[in-house]
């Protein structure tokens, strides 16, 4: 028997992406300028992005910032109880990966290579490792 996965429009893929990540961006209570950094748009972008039926195109880039950012969000709901995870990127963190600042601030300094190291940070603290 043989399986085949149905293949995704490249546009219902950053539809579900800018939704996710709009709802990780409020949940987290990101102002305009840091969920546009986090997911490397201009402000103004980044305002026509998080509204339904926005027909630009996202770089590579973004949608791995996106997913990277998606999965940290997913981790710290696992990780901790909720008023923690919720607070978590927005407040100094004394870590290894931050030394005192911020990890959203950290993140959106760092870019993409920053994001990951969170992301596999928090994948590790979640596993144990």
């Amino acid at each position: 028997m043989q399986i085949i996965a149905k293949a995704h429009e490249p546009t219902e893929i950053t539809a579900v992406a800018l939704k996710a990540y709009a709802r990780v961006a409020e949940t987290w209570g990101l102002n305009l300028k840091e969920a546009a950094a986090l997911a490397d748009m201009s402000e103004s972008t980044w305002k026509r992005a998080k509204k339904p039926g926005f027909t630009g195109n996202l770089t590579k880039d973004q949608l791995l910032r996106l997913s990277a950012l998606i999965g940290i969000y997913k981790s710290l709901e696992l990780y901790f109880s909720e008023p923690v995870a919720r607070a978590w990127i927005a407040r100094q963190n004394t870590g290894p990966l931050f030394n005192g600042a911020r990890p959203v601030d950290t993140a959106i300094e760092g870019g993409l290579p920053q994001i990951m190291n969170i992301r596999t940070y928090l994948d590790a603290v979640r596993g144990g490792a």
